[in-house]
């Protein structure tokens, strides 16, 4: 891969990922000499629900929207994959059709490895066995965890987790505040957790008085951490 097509910012967050930083360097050089560069529009569709696997995938800019459809038809948000992160790979592995719907949230850059090009790395670099697994350890149990507080915790605590893990992610640090930079509607945010948009919309309103956020038309700004961990923590 020709590297000089990313920007300085989009390889950075590609080389400092928290799973693809850990590979050794000549992994981590095998992996992109064999990914091209796509940028996609706000919107633009990566993959659909139930259609063959041919990629393995590495967001380097703006996030990738994971999504199904309700048996009422409404298009329903899971999560936001992040700069840094690298998915697909399941369904490489197991030769099944895609899970879900895969679309750009934001102007979006990503690294595409195909799926014949992740074989070769497979089989020329044993440590991505390992690499891979531990990855998806880590989701398991990210998956158990959101399972566990979505049945023992109340909605406040949830959303306050979720904020703070926006703010991780996507935080701009504006002198004391922390600006989250993706840009999510109450409804999105309301779909990650399983719950109402009127009832998220009234729980941030009581982060705002406690003087834990400031809302924004589709933006959240962090006034306080400690505040907001105070708010999971209850």
């Amino acid at each position: 891969m020709n590297t000089s097509v990313l920007t300085l910012e989009e390889r950075s967050n590609i080389e400092s990922g928290s799973w693809f930083s850990k590979l050794s360097p000549a992994l981590r050089q095998a992996i992109l000499a064999r990914a091209t560069v796509r940028r996609l529009a706000d919107g633009a569709t990566l993959s659909a629900r139930g259609t063959p696997a041919q990629e393995w995938v590495g967001v380097a800019k703006g996030a990738v929207r994971v999504s199904s459809v309700s048996l009422s038809g409404k298009q329903v948000t899971l999560t936001y994959v992040e700069p840094g992160t690298w998915f697909g790979d399941i369904a490489l592995f197991d030769g099944l059709p895609r899970t879900h719907d895969a679309s750009a949230h934001g102007e979006t850059t990503l690294l595409i490895v195909r799926k014949s090009d992740f074989k070769e790395l497979l089989a020329q670099h044993v440590e991505l066995y390992d690499a891979l697994l531990r990855l998806n350890c880590r989701r398991l149990r990210l998956m158990f965890d959101q399972i566990e507080d979505l049945n023992t915790r109340p909605l406040a605590a949830r959303l306050a987790k979720q904020v703070m893990l926006l703010a991780r992610s996507y935080g701009v640090q504006e002198g004391e505040e922390i600006r989250i930079g993706l840009a999510l509607a109450q409804e999105d945010l309301a779909q990650l957790l399983g719950a109402s948009r009127q009832r998220v919309n009234q729980e941030l309103k009581g982060f705002e008085r406690e003087g834990a956020v400031r809302i924004e038309p589709t933006r959240l700004v962090v006034l306080s951490k400690d505040k907001l961990l105070a708010i999971a923590e209850r």
